[in-house]
């Protein structure tokens, strides 16, 4: 097998399984109406190497396979996620690598799971979707846009960190 392949695949798993213990390990914040999923962090190493994607949505089907709202989380969870890391890899595309294209694209996942997790929620409680969409985009927000663009933003300064990121 080629190196880059094995380099990929190692890369992949170690971010899915990273995805799926820190939603594990901060279960009891990470499901239910009002989250704090802190694994949503990683979300913006896709901003640092849009290869990390597929590892990021692996880790979330993972991580919402332990869901106490079952199946239908697994997948409205794993897609938002998706959505999130094609928005997080375009705006990295179009605006450049930089900290205010970063807190743009930490914006995607707020957006995508407020509207995606809030319906399911609507649907799983039978409660209304504004303030299930509220709920979760503060979650999202305070995770991914406040403890995400810190954490990434740190690691961007970083150029030797920065660097050992890098698939290519």
């Amino acid at each position: 097998m080629k190196k880059y392949n094995m380099s990929f695949m190692t890369r992949t798993a170690l971010i899915a399984a990273a995805y799926a213990a820190l939603t594990y390990a901060f279960a009891w914040m990470s499901y239910e109406q009002l989250q704090f999923r802190v694994a949503e962090i990683l979300v913006l190493f896709a901003f640092i190497e849009p290869k990390y994607s597929l590892g990021l949505i692996l880790g979330c089907v993972l991580a919402n396979m332990a869901s106490p709202l079952g199946v239908i989380d697994v997948v409205v969870g794993s897609f938002a996620t998706f959505l999130a890391v094609v928005f997080i890899s375009a705006v990295r595309k179009i605006g450049g690598y930089n900290k205010k294209s970063l807190i743009i694209a930490s914006l995607g996942p707020v957006i995508t799971n407020a509207l995606l997790v809030g319906l399911e929620l609507t649907y799983l409680f039978q409660t209304p979707f504004i303030i299930n969409a509220f709920y979760v985009a503060i979650g999202e927000f305070v995770t991914v846009t406040i403890a995400g663009t810190v954490a990434v933003g740190s690691i961007m300064k970083n150029q030797n960190l920065t660097v050992m990121l890098q698939m290519d």
